[in-house]
């Protein structure tokens, strides 16, 4: 079995004790799986940013609203997002645009302003 690095300091020399991993240079403790679900949660802007809930971000291409006439145009500014984990299809991102409303966004179309 190889043991993988330290999730937190990337650290080489972690170690198994019983069911957890251990890193000695920043004493972090994990389950093997935990750190895979981590790195998997972490969404990431266009340009490989990580986002956090209540980050402003800008939009780079123009969207169509599903269902209307409106569009999102390049540029425009959505402050306070909120990030949702589960999203199957696709859009992690909740969000309101002034002037459209409440709406979900894929994060690959945003980036961190």
């Amino acid at each position: 079995m190889t043991i993988p690095a330290c999730p937190q300091c990337q650290s080489e020399y972690t170690y198994a004790d019983g069911e957890l991993l251990i890193c000695p240079e920043c004493s972090h403790e994990w389950k093997e799986g935990e750190a895979q679900a981590e790195q998997n949660s972490i969404i990431l802007d266009a340009n490989g940013n990580p986002l956090q809930d209540g980050d402003t971000v800008s939009v780079i291409k123009d969207l169509k609203v599903k269902g209307s006439s409106l569009v999102v145009k390049v540029g425009t500014k959505v402050k306070g997002i909120r990030l949702l984990a589960d999203a199957a299809d696709g859009h992690n991102i909740d969000c309101k645009i002034s002037g459209i409303g409440a709406m979900k966004l894929k994060s690959e179309f945003v980036k961190k302003a």
